[in-house]
């Protein structure tokens, strides 16, 4: 058995991995490679493998970073079988139909055509199963099992057993839990061989409990100074979470009465699916499903509003400080909260609060890193306002999770790959593993390929 690193090696986003048994070809996501840019230039190359040779594509996740280059793959030839679990598969079409505007603008900005269209995806969608957590399947002499990675909702972590009996474990995305909502990531299964992401490979995340404090706080604060709070955030999850902890946060009076937009409409889009899954045990957690037979609107609360229409979005501006704006995109590479920034960074009264990861490159990251005046549409912005970051709000496992996820099965791992991070986490994750579990660690490059 073969994996070849196509994507997400010695750097986060791009998540591609190719398994070869036998003449059979299995590929582990395929997404978007994303830095300072929503779409970076090479995924307008060509794949590095021939599309139609591939038999099946096992997807842990639904973020444009492990599905955005799937509609790609249709439209040069692949024509096998998609397999994830059902919310994933729904949010992947929502998600896939608008990063086909965003891609549309982009390739037009540095003079490529479109990667894929409307057509591609639905192609996509008709060759696309949905099966739920443990339930075994067999591909092609594969034997796959998905396994809840509490990452978002529908997240997996996937084992791929080869006709030899050889099991390797791939981590998607892990958890930082337990989250808000969903259930908690599950523990590692034995198997031979792990990919393993490493974004927070050498950070610790400030405690869970303490988040929604200082979400409130950061409110209450920014309130006081007749400000703005701008969120950047990701569509899935990430602003469910944000919804899901304002609710609470209104209807327990913690924090005074101000005007909340969300300004995103494929967040809103999104949410509806959340509320679909809501009294599922399968994906949700028992606070939550107890919660929502109480509580009939988790996501919602006197104050909020949904701008889904541009005009409605514009129209923010006109509404007094002080309010609350929550617009994609999470990395601030794109969607609404450019325009918001642009508008009110230069204001110190004004506060941006970052609760996800932010990429290097990324604007969102250099606003992180104190840069005091960013380029927003081609226009120079003074940082005067306050920059807040939760990085406990952050969806991935930070060093220590990762490290208790992986202990109670190193006896019989033979080795561990990092992927998804920087070099900077993946060499701390990789010494801490070796150090404390006893176990190989290898940080592939781009393209290479392992026999195991």
């Amino acid at each position: 058995m073969k994996i070849v690193f196509h994507g997400a090696a010695r750097t986060v986003t791009g998540s591609n991995f190719l398994l070869e048994d036998d003449g059979k070809r299995i590929l582990v996501d395929c997404g978007l490679r994303q830095y300072s840019r929503y779409c970076e230039a090479e995924n307008f190359n060509d794949f590095p493998y021939d599309p139609a040779t591939i038999d099946a594509i096992l997807v842990t996740h639904a973020h444009i970073d492990h599905i955005g280059r799937i509609p790609k793959l249709y439209r040069y030839g692949f024509r096998g079988k998609i397999f994830s679990t059902p919310p994933t598969k729904e949010f992947a079409h929502f998600l896939l139909m608008d990063s086909m505007r965003i891609l549309s603008r982009e390739a037009k900005e540095v003079g490529e055509s479109q990667i894929y269209n409307e057509s591609d995806v639905d192609g996509v969608m008709s060759l696309w199963s949905g099966v739920h957590y443990h339930e075994k399947i067999n591909i092609d002499g594969f034997g796959v099992e998905f396994h809840d990675a509490g990452h978002v909702l529908g997240s997996s972590f996937i084992v791929v057993t080869s006709k030899d009996g050889k099991k390797v474990l791939f981590s998607g995305d892990l958890g930082n839990s337990p989250a808000p909502l969903i259930n908690s990531l599950e523990p590692a299964v034995e198997v031979d061989y792990a990919l393993v992401e490493s974004t927070y490979g050498g950070r610790v995340h400030e405690d869970i409990e303490t988040r929604k404090g200082l979400l409130e706080d950061t409110i209450e604060e920014t309130v006081r100074a007749g400000g703005v709070l701008m969120i950047p955030a990701f569509a899935l999850e990430r602003t469910q979470e944000i919804l899901f902890e304002l609710n609470e946060l209104v209807e327990n009076n913690r924090i005074p009465r101000t005007p909340v937009f969300i300004d995103s409409p494929l967040a809103i889009k999104l949410t509806e699916v959340y509320k679909r899954h809501s009294k599922d045990n399968k994906y949700f957690n028992k606070e939550t499903i107890l919660l929502s037979k109480t509580d009939l609107a988790i996501f919602d609360f006197p104050g909020l509003e949904k701008t889904l229409r541009p005009e409605q979005s514009k129209a923010i501006e006109s509404v007094p400080s002080p309010k609350v704006i929550v617009a994609g995109a999470g990395m601030s590479n794109g969607g609404r909260i450019l325009r918001h920034e642009k508008n009110y960074l230069s204001n110190p009264k004004n506060t941006i609060l970052f609760v996800g990861y932010q990429a290097e490159g990324s604007l969102g990251r250099k606003i992180l890193d104190g840069e005091k005046s960013v380029k927003i549409d081609g226009e120079n912005v003074q940082v005067k306002a306050r920059v807040v970051a939760i990085g406990a709000y952050s969806a991935h496992a930070d060093q220590p999770t990762v490290l208790n996820w992986l202990r109670p099965i190193h006896t019989d791992l033979k080795k561990v790959f990092l992927t998804h991070g920087e070099v900077d986490q993946m060499e701390a994750l990789a010494t801490k593993i070796r150090d404390e579990l006893a176990v190989k660690v290898e940080i592939p490059s781009q393209g290479d390929e392992v026999i195991l």
